[in-house]
């Protein structure tokens, strides 16, 4: 079962993300170590214990279409009331809605362990806070009173209603029409799919925010606004009117997390209401929609890197377990009676120590973006500089910690061998679960195209270029520290530094040049490069941190086969960068 790894959470936070300076430097308001601490164990409390042992019930049962209703698995809606309770959903919330305005650092920090629990479960939350903050940020002073307060509490949770079945990604070909009405309300028509947690029995309320275009709208994503869209209409005195016009169609029957609802939407069909059309409000400006929903996809994009780094952690967990309790053959050096424990293997030690590193690497990864979205909202003249920062860590927190969740769960199946591929083990949820990260909230490739396209080219390069300078800064604290156990770290580090100091100046040329196909070409390999090389640095600066906790040793040693073994893959991502299009328009002819 899994177990919330809250000290190695908090020392991430604190001594490589950089939780510790903000707080000593009064970035972080009031906020203290002793409040993280307790919020922190707290949260893995509620996790390990209420969570994660409704999580395989979950993934047996899945959320089921009865009678038109949408019913969670057995314990999911007690828990879900009781995680509420716990008032878990307001950590970064406004506090003039009830929120606690805490730091982002915090909020996914815990949002990992929810995942780790049971991502299915946490998908939840996560849409709803996502929907707090595009509310928060665009809606107007009427719908932020009428909604917020209930969505922070999470007594109302949140969606995010995108795609539609002949538009996955390209949100300019939506059908999805708005009408307006003479009360400034209007009437919403179409077909929305993938909805998660469109529909379900744990909330009062489910508050929809949709996509669509008005008659006379621009065409394109110039022409796409976002509207509020409850599932019941709520009067004036705040409590629960009529059933809106719409309605959960079917769900669909999934890879993996089955315990989250996702949902085919119609809306506007006439199934409720006097008239048809569901009535929703307009957040932020007629045709500039795209705009406010980027809000909640950015914090989305983020929350599901963190879904990568829990699915590594847990996965990691149950390898680790089974390795040291499973017996077969004998290992070379094994002197003890019988059969050894697997985990003394070699090639087994390998893939657990992958394992961990790269969950180590993700984590340190995506709580250092959260770090940066923190820092720009408090760091006064320097916002733009950790505004510039959030973004570029964004789209490599999300990829890399999702690509790494599948690679981490698939070698989790591995060390279990064939008890891996059955079911009751459980290890194959992980890898059914991870599965759709790499997918959703921009797939990926999408996520590369916008690192090398808009984030890459960031005050002219300057950002970037001002990254990899800090990160050489770590490269020579390391060759300057003279640890033992470091081995070809700091020859290591700076050889892969140089690979991606490389790989950026030409695509930053290539683009200048405008040979934009080029420079996306090696996109993808440039985003495992970068996220590779964080890996390397932020291990490294967890390696040199004096934490006092007794773990240093085993930090150095991680950092060393990071270094030399993870590392490795740079100086041919590089060339895949640098060379790879010519082969790749070459090799076309395939697939013609």
């Amino acid at each position: 079962m899994y177990q919330a790894p809250v000290e190695e959470i908090a020392f991430t936070l604190k001594h490589v993300a950089g939780m510790r300076e903000a707080i000593s430097e009064g970035l972080l308001g009031d906020l203290g170590e002793d409040l993280v601490d307790a919020v922190l164990a707290e949260a893995g409390r509620f996790t390990t214990e209420e969570v994660a042992p409704l999580a395989d019930i979950g993934d047996r049962q899945g959320a089921r279409l009865e009678g038109g209703e949408v019913r969670l698995p057995d314990g999911w809606r007690d828990l879900y009331r009781n995680w509420i309770a716990g008032g878990w959903n307001g950590l970064t919330a406004p506090e003039a809605f009830g929120g606690q305005a805490l730091p982002h650092m915090l909020n996914v920090a815990a949002l990992e362990m929810w995942n780790s629990g049971s991502m299915a479960f946490a998908l939840a939350p996560t849409l709803t806070m996502g929907a707090i903050e595009a509310v928060s940020t665009h809606g107007s002073a009427a719908l932020k009173e009428t909604y917020l307060e209930k969505m922070v509490s999470g007594e109302w949770t949140g969606t995010m209603n995108l795609t539609e079945p002949h538009a996955g990604s390209d949100l300019g070909v939506l059908k999805a029409r708005a009408e307006r009405r003479a009360d400034g309300s209007y009437r919403l028509f179409g077909q929305k799919i993938f909805i998660t947690w469109g529909e379900h029995d744990a909330a009062d309320n489910i508050i929809h925010l949709v996509l669509a275009r008005l008659p006379d709208a621009p065409a394109g994503t110039r022409g796409i606004s976002l509207f509020l869209v409850p599932k019941f209409l709520v009067n004036d005195d705040g409590s629960l009117g009529a059933r809106n016009d719409l309605f959960c169609h079917s769900l669909e029957h999934k890879l993996g997390i089955h315990g989250s609802p996702t949902c085919t939407m119609i809306y506007g069909d006439g199934r409720f209401g006097d008239e048809k059309g569901a009535v929703g409000w307009l957040v932020g400006e007629e045709n500039k929609g795209l705009a406010c929903m980027f809000t909640m996809m950015n914090n989305a994009r983020l929350a599901v890197g963190m879904q990568g780094v829990a699915i590594c952690e847990a996965a990691t967990q149950k390898a680790v377990a089974y390795s040291k309790e499973r017996t077969q053959g004998k290992a070379p050096g094994w002197s003890g009676a019988g059969m050894s424990p697997i985990v003394e293997h070699p090639d087994v030690a390998r893939m657990l120590l992958t394992m961990k590193a790269l969950t180590q690497g993700a984590r340190a990864i995506s709580y250092s973006c959260a770090h940066a979205i923190d820092m720009s909202h408090r760091a006064g003249d320097s916002n733009r500089h950790w505004q510039e920062r959030a973004a570029l860590l964004t789209p490599i927190a999300k990829s890399f910690s999702t690509d790494a969740g599948v690679d981490v769960a698939s070698l989790g199946i591995q060390v279990h061998g064939g008890m891996g591929f059955i079911e009751e083990t459980g290890a194959a949820r992980y890898l059914r679960d991870a599965r759709i990260a790499p997918i959703y909230e921009g797939t990926n490739g999408i996520q590369a195209i916008d690192l090398v396209t808009r984030k890459l080219t960031l005050s002219g390069g300057d950002q970037v270029r001002g990254f990899i300078a800090e990160l050489k800064e770590i490269a020579d604290s390391v060759r300057r520290s003279n640890l033992d156990g470091l081995g070809e770290a700091a020859v290591r580090l700076d050889a892969a530094i140089s690979d991606l100091e490389a790989a950026s100046g030409w695509l930053l040329q290539t683009l200048a040049d405008n040979r934009a196909a080029e420079a996306l070409s090696g996109a993808t390999p440039y985003q495992r490069l970068f996220g590779l090389v964080l890996t390397g640095c932020y291990l490294a600066k967890g390696a040199l941190a004096e934490s006092g906790d007794g773990r240093g040793e085993g930090r150095i040693a991680l950092c060393r086969f990071a270094a030399e073994n993870l590392l490795a893959e740079t100086a041919a991502l590089r060339d895949q960068v640098v060379n790879g299009a010519a082969s790749l328009a070459a090799a076309r002819i395939l697939l013609a």
